[in-house]
């Protein structure tokens, strides 16, 4: 045998040539081949094996190299093809050598490919068919099935013939499956396997079902006792070739019983029918083998087993899971699937462990014997493995196998006996919506909601679990891209269709599911809050029952705080762009949830919900989806949410609203009656009011939905559209003559005109007779009365309104208790202010006001007919409704924003009228009894003074004292006279307009005034009466340290000080015109001095400034005024008989001057404006006096008050603005003009010009300049300075200030200006510092 050349040299020579070839070209490039020495080797038993396996490499590589060669030369004669095929498949039975086997068999299935004829394979299998029925055993017939099996493997063909044409020969083969020699069932399974798994399918279909039944039930036998790896393997890939045949499956299924095995050297003629009967009869008492094998194989160690096995249960449960689950159940499948799960990280055995338990579910014996619960711990720790792996269809299959147990879970058996259980599960779920496939995190949602059900609920219930879940599901619902998924489902509508793996597609379902379960969370929060177990959370740990973060409360307010922020906005947004019933159904339901979670919390929900536009947008759904009864769910999601939001604004409405709490029920009813019906978009509502053929209770409920949607801003309609179609409704209901609609309507309809008057047209006079008939409906106005601004403006506006229902809309309005202010000033912030005016304030005093004045002032500056309206009101209402109209009624006189310049003359010829009104009363009834209109007297009083206040630009009315002015003095003074001394109210604000009359006049002008007023008995019995009560009471009052005017015990601080202040005007003008007194007053000047001297710093402030008035009058007066008699004692005047200052100074004394001297020395160093003032007027009346009477005794007082180091050092150390200030400026000249230099030094005046030129004159008031330039004047004229370097700098001082101030003006103005601190009226003029 040459090298290379299949040929053997021995005998080559005796074959013809044409059994020879070569593989290449005829010149002998190629490899040399003769057939015929092939086949003599193959026969030889001289030949040697390595010979023979030689020869047979040289044979396969020839066909691989050469196609066709081979070929050729076989088929010149038919029979030697068929001898050199037996030759080979002779080997299979002779040759031991795996290797020289191996490559029999590789060259006889290229042979028989390399042939291509159907005859030769028939040849082949008739040969292998007799062989099997000649003789067989085991060992011999192996390597023949290792070569069937891979003939059937590489021609498909084969599987066919032998399904059509060699019937015995596969009952034969099923027969070798029954003998012990595992290797041979091995290699037989593997040609079963070869055949079902031929392409196609059609050698499976052709199958005899008496052959594949045998299979199965060998197969099944076999399986359940084998012990090699291989076996087991070939076992399992058979098993799963016929778990995809139904038939198969019920075969497997329904077989039991385990055959005896035949011996090896057994006949394989024996009958196969013979077992197949044995197994028949066994099968009705033995259990299913198939789910015990495929259980022992789920308990093997090999994971491959594990994986194959629990497909194998998957592929039988697939066919029919109701039919097949049972066995497995029964076999506790299930249990060691669950522990498969707990065990494994392998992305194959979890998918099919989740596969086959998903199929067990839909049996609901997998329930009753508490598989479920008895798995769920290892499912949750599986899943936790499953979210780690990089395939999501792993983890999306454990989530549809825990969505499916927590569905069909029976409520009888609780999943979650304990807490730990459920909060485990709730995180795993937790973590898997977070996982960045959009699939996964929809599984999860849908997991979640089935969790949240009532039935799955421990005890006690986690509800800090449930939330976290929720809020995990909701922050991960925010970030969808919501904007371009809708875009992108709007423009490519039939592509989302087409594609359900599109991310706008799964984007969409996920979107859809997270509302699905956090409806689902809502509806447990309610179901748990109807259920005080449950609500209270009983069966919580000692040591948790005070965690507030566990609780239903905070489930709750967590939902509503997730629906508000994430779930509400980011709905809108994507329903914006494509609005989808499936996904308003839940959303709508979710919002009706909200309304009985936190019942506290629901008004300012609706509200904000009222004022997003939810009125519109869930109409305009209805109108849109909801259409000619489709979408019925979405329909009655959105009425039901539009029912308990109405009566959610309806029930938890201010006291002032449209709605009052008695016309629940009512608009409940109506709403449940018409909302079903509404299906029309807003803007269609117009017609749906004017159409008189529609349903009423429909249109009733339209006008009470716009109401509430006005009410919070939501402007559904133009505001002319809604005015002119609620006027048409009103109309068309009073044309048709029935019962007048429900007041709640009529309030709604009131109000929705009310607040769209402005831009709507004027009403003419059928609207506005229709209105009034409509006020006029009802018993009362009040039952149609709401407190709104609108509704004011809307009745004053029309005077045919005005005049028939004006009284009564103010009155309500005004019946409402006024809202205290933010920063109401206090009096002792006024006093520390001193002559601050109040017009000062400007618009900042309206927003210290209450709500309701406010809005009267904008009423009374639109429509000034309410002015006497409300004047009207303080002399015919009762006294709490009148004082709050004279309150705004003082308001609006101290803002005197842009009123009419005639205000205060028609409120003070209001007042007038009043007034002559009560006088006329007080004729007429008996002495002791009140009149019925003097009831408002204090109110009219205030009035006047505050009126009085504000009419300053009128001083032309005072000069001459006629006309109303006068009449109203004389009216005040008659009354005044006539009050009963306990009458303080009344009393207070006649005396201080009285001496604001007498004060704000010129003195020429006041000739008629004060001999009125002086020849009142009556009006000086009161003065006294007030004077001695004070004596009496002065203790009490006195100790008091409280800033308050109106201590016990004695009269009011403000009405003592309003009669000081009347009584210094008196004194002062009768002084002047030495007018006759009717009765002089008694005072104890004593008294009062020791008062000042002792009780100063426990008296108020203003109380002092009263004082000191009087006290400055009297001084002017000499201390002998016919108005005041004075009483004096030892204390001022000394024991009698008197010395001869106390006779010139009677009855002041000189002790009584030193005393009061002292005084004002300490009340000089208040920084009480209105004090510090006071205190300098009366120092100089006081220097005047003694100048008059006693020049010493007036050089000692100066030089007394100057010489006190503390109060020099006070006053010159104070700052550049304190020794600025006119009063000290005024101070320091009259100390100089009474003293001279021994009063003040040079160095002391100096620090006066030096602040002064720091300052600069035009910084300077002009009240400051001008005394400043009246201390310079002194100084210039005293000649008080040596140095003419200091002279000259006065001298520059004098001349900007005469530039500044010129010669006709160097007088102090009379300031006209009231300033009013409480009830007190101060005239500022009485307080302008003296001209010297």
């Amino acid at each position: 045998m040459t090298s290379g050349d299949i040929i053997y040299e021995k005998i080559h020579f005796r074959h013809d040539p044409k059994w020879s070839g070569r593989s290449g070209a005829a010149e002998g490039g190629g490899l040399l081949l003769c057939v015929a020495c092939v086949i003599e080797m193959i026969q030889s038993p001289d030949v040697a094996l390595v010979r023979k396996s030689f020869a047979l490499s040289g044979v396969s590589a020839l066909l691989k190299c050469s196609p066709g060669t081979l070929r050729e030369l076989l088929q010149q004669d038919q029979s030697v093809c068929r001898y050199f095929t037996a030759s080979l498949l002779g080997m299979l039975q002779t040759v031991e050598d795996p290797a020289t086997l191996e490559k029999v068999e590789q060259v006889l299935v290229q042979l028989l490919v390399e042939l291509q004829s159907e005859q030769s394979l028939r040849f082949i299998l008739d040969d292998i068919h007799k062989q099997l029925a000649d003789q067989f055993t085991s060992k011999r017939f192996l390597p023949t099935f290792n070569f069937l099996g891979g003939l059937v493997k590489t021609v498909p063909h084969v599987a066919n013939i032998l399904v059509t044409h060699y019937v015995p020969f596969l009952d034969q083969l099923c027969s070798a499956l029954l003998y012990p020699d595992e290797a041979l069932r091995t290699s037989v399974l593997n040609v079963w396997i070869q055949l079902f798994g031929t392409p196609g399918g059609s050698a499976v279909q052709s199958l005899p079902s008496a052959i594949r039944d045998s299979v199965c039930v060998l197969l099944l036998h076999t399986l359940a006792n084998a012990s090699s790896p291989q076996l087991i393997g070939n076992c399992l890939g058979l098993l799963w070739q016929l778990l995809q045949l139904s038939e198969a499956v019920s075969v497997l299924m329904n077989c039991s019983g385990s055959p005896i095995m035949c011996d090896e050297n057994q006949d394989v003629s024996t009958n196969n029918s013979q077992i197949l009967g044995q197994n028949q009869e066994q099968q009705r008492g033995d259990h299913c083998p198939l789910p015990l094998v495929l259980k022992k194989l789920l308990l093997s160690g090999d994971e491959i087993l594990q994986v194959t096995s629990a497909k194998c249960i998957a592929s039988v449960l697939a066919h029919s899971p109701s039919q097949y689950s049972a066995p497995f159940i029964k076999a506790d499948i299930p249990e060691f699937l669950f522990d498969r799960l707990a065990c494994s990280s392998s992305d194959v055995l979890l998918w099919s462990v989740y596969t086959c338990l998903l199929l067990m579910t839909e049996d609901p014996l997998f329930f009753s014997q508490c598989h479920s619960v008895y798995g769920i711990e290892c499912l949750v720790r599986s899943l936790q493995e499953a979210l780690k792996l990089t395939n999501p269809d792993v983890a999306r299959q454990g989530l549809q196998l825990l969505t499916t147990i927590l569905e069909r879970q029976p409520p009888s058996v609780r999943l979650f006996p304990s807490g730990p259980g459920f909060v485990a599960v709730s995180q795993a779920v937790a973590a898997a919506v977070t996982s960045s496939c959009l699939l996964v995190a929809t599984h999860a949602a849908r997991a979640a909601a089935a969790l949240v059900s009532r039935n799955h609920q421990s005890n006690p219930v986690q509800y800090k679990a449930i939330e976290e879940l929720m809020t995990a599901i909701s922050t991960r619902f925010c970030e969808q891209p919501l904007m371009s998924a809708s875009a992108h489902r709007r423009s490519s509508g039939r592509l989302k269709r087409s594609d359900p793996n599109s991310q706008a597609v799964r984007a969409e379902g996920f979107l859809q599911q997270a509302l699905t379960c956090f409806q689902a969370a809502c509806r447990l929060a309610e179901e748990c809050a109807s259920e005080p177990l449950l609500r209270e959370n009983t069966f919580t740990a000692p040591y948790k029952q005070g965690d507030a973060d566990d609780s239903l409360d905070s489930l709750c307010r967590c939902l509503l705080h997730l629906c508000d922020s994430v779930w509400i906005p980011t709905v809108t947004r994507m329903l914006n762009c494509a609005p989808s019933a499936k996904m308003l159904q839940p959303f709508y339901a979710i919002l009706a949830h909200q309304f009985t979670l936190l019942p506290s919390l629901m008004p300012i929900f609706a509200s904000k919900l009222a004022a997003s536009g939810f009125y519109r947008l869930a109409m305009e759904h209805k109108a849109l989806l909801c259409a000619e009864n489709r979408n019925p769910e979405l329909d009655a999601s959105c009425c039901g949410f539009l029912q308990k939001l109405s009566m959610s604004l309806v029930s938890h409405s201010d006291p002032s609203s449209v709605f009052y709490r008695h016309d629940v029920a009512e608009v409940e009813n109506m709403l449940l009656c018409s909302l079903p019906v509404l299906c029309c978009h807003p803007s269609d509502w117009s017609s749906l009011l004017c159409d008189c053929q529609g349903p009423k209770v429909a249109r009733f409920c339209l006008v009470i939905m716009l109401c509430l949607a006005f009410q919070h801003g939501d402007r559904l309609l133009p505001d002319q559209t809604v005015f002119s179609s609620v006027m048409w409704l009103l109309h068309s209901v009073q044309e048709e003559g029935d019962c007048s609609p429900p007041r709640s309507v009529l309030r709604s309809a009131l109000y929705l005109l009310a607040v769209t008057q402005d831009r709507s047209p004027g009403l003419d006079g059928a609207s506005l007779n229709c209105i009034s008939k409509t006020l006029a409906s009802c018993q009362t106005f009040s039952a149609l009365y709401f407190h709104h601004p609108a509704l004011l403006h809307f009745i004053c506006r029309y005077p045919e309104l005005a005049e028939k229902f004006g009284p009564l809309v103010l009155e309500l309005w005004l019946a409402k208790p006024a809202q205290p202010t933010d920063a109401e000033p206090a009096v002792a912030d006024s006093e520390s202010k001193g002559g601050k005016r109040e017009s000062e304030a400007g618009s900042s005093e309206d927003q210290q006001h209450d709500t309701e004045t406010v809005e009267l002032l904008s009423l009374m500056e639109k429509h000034p007919a309410v002015i006497l309206t409300l004047l009207d009101m303080i002399c015919s209402r009762e006294a709490p409704l009148a004082q709050r109209v004279q309150g705004v009624l003082e308001v609006l006189l101290q803002s005197r924003r842009g009123y009419e310049a005639d205000l205060c003359k028609k409120i003070k010829l209001a007042i007038l009228r009043a007034l002559q009104r009560i006088h006329v009363d007080n004729i007429r009834h008996c002495p002791g009894t009140t009149p019925q209109g003097a009831i408002s007297l204090p109110l009219l009083l205030k009035l006047l003074c505050v009126t009085q206040a504000s009419d300053l630009q009128s001083s032309s009315l005072y000069s001459n004292m006629e006309g109303v002015h006068f009449k109203l003095l004389y009216h005040v003074n008659i009354i005044t006279g006539r009050l009963k001394p306990t009458n303080t109210e009344s009393l207070l604000p006649a005396f201080s307009y009285l001496y604001c009359c007498l004060s704000l006049s010129p003195e020429r002008c006041t000739d008629r005034a004060v001999p009125m007023l002086l020849s009142n008995t009556g009006l000086m019995n009161q003065l006294q009466g007030v004077i001695s009560s004070t004596s009496t009471s002065s203790s009490s009052s006195s100790s008091s340290s409280s800033p308050s005017l109106s201590p016990s015990g004695g009269p009011p601080l403000a009405l003592l000080c309003c009669c000081h202040l009347l009584l210094s005007s008196l004194i002062a003008l009768q002084h002047v015109r030495s007018t006759q007194v009717c009765k002089s007053i008694s005072w104890s000047l004593d008294t009062a001095v020791q008062q000042l001297l002792i009780q100063k710093r426990q008296y108020n402030s203003l109380l002092l400034v009263s004082y000191l008035r009087l006290l400055q009058a009297l001084l002017d007066a000499d201390m002998a005024s016919a108005v005041v008699q004075l009483s004096t004692g030892p204390d001022l005047v000394g024991p009698r008989p008197l010395g001869v200052e106390d006779g010139a100074l009677y009855p002041l004394g000189s002790r009584g001057a030193q005393h009061l001297s002292t005084v004002l020395h300490e009340l000089l160093l208040q920084k009480h404006e209105l004090l510090l003032r006071a205190s300098v007027n009366c120092l100089g009346s006081l220097l005047g006096f003694l100048q008059r009477k006693s020049p010493t005794t007036a050089k000692f007082v100066v030089c007394q008050t100057w010489s006190d180091f503390f109060f020099l050092d006070c006053l010159l150390s104070s700052g550049e603005s304190s020794l600025l200030h006119p009063a000290n400026l005024r101070l320091i000249t009259l100390l100089l003009q009474d003293g001279g230099t021994a009063a003040l030094e040079e160095p002391d005046l100096l620090q006066v010009v030096e602040a002064a030129e720091r300052r600069g004159v035009k910084e300077l008031s002009r009240e400051a300049a001008l005394t400043l330039r009246l201390l310079l004047t002194q100084v210039q004229n005293r000649d008080l300075f040596s140095s003419e370097g200091h002279k000259q700098r006065v001298k520059n001082l004098m001349e900007a200030l005469e530039a500044e101030t010129p010669f006709e003006s160097c007088s102090p103005r009379l300031s006209s200006d009231i300033l009013r601190v409480e009830d007190v009226s101060i005239c500022l003029c009485d307080f302008t510092l003296a001209e010297i």
